[in-house]
């Protein structure tokens, strides 16, 4: 195993196990659920928006360690973007799992390159899209949100 992939190894197991941005939030300005049959997934989101800053993201829920993982850096990817701003991150963590395209994240936003080995793994790639998929939909048609 190479080094970049003992890197993102580690990067997604200290993302899993965060419990940081886990919890509910009860005065969520958006709150939309997502769900994984084929995996048992099933994660709630929240966000918090100051206009259209994103200003706090959490999620809560059961998970595989794929799926919690990047619901974690969803959480921390989102935090001070606006709306237009997040939903470019997502456009471009999902053109990289699902398009095998190079990523072009920010050095800000480089743990999310972690998940690039996914791909790998096709039926996994839904543990990793499902909180992007999620709060992407939400930010689409926030008023149906929360």
């Amino acid at each position: 195993m190479s080094l970049e992939e003992d890197l993102y190894k580690e990067i997604i197991l200290e993302n899993y196990r965060s419990k940081k941005n886990r919890s509910r939030m009860d005065d969520a300005d958006l709150a939309s659920e997502g769900a994984n049959p084929s995996c048992g997934d099933d994660v709630e989101l929240f966000v918090k928006l100051d206009g259209d800053r994103v200003v706090a993201v959490t999620y809560d829920g059961i998970g595989c360690s794929i799926c919690c993982a990047s619901a974690n850096l969803l959480c921390e990817a989102m935090k001070g973007k606006t709306l237009a701003e997040a939903m470019t991150i997502i456009g471009e963590y999902r053109k990289m799992l699902l398009e095998d395209a190079t990523p072009h994240f920010s050095d800000d936003l480089a743990d999310l390159e972690a998940m690039q080995g996914v791909k790998h793994y096709p039926v996994r790639i839904k543990c990793a899209l499902l909180a992007w998929n999620t709060v992407r939909d939400m930010f689409e048609t926030p008023a149906s949100g929360g």
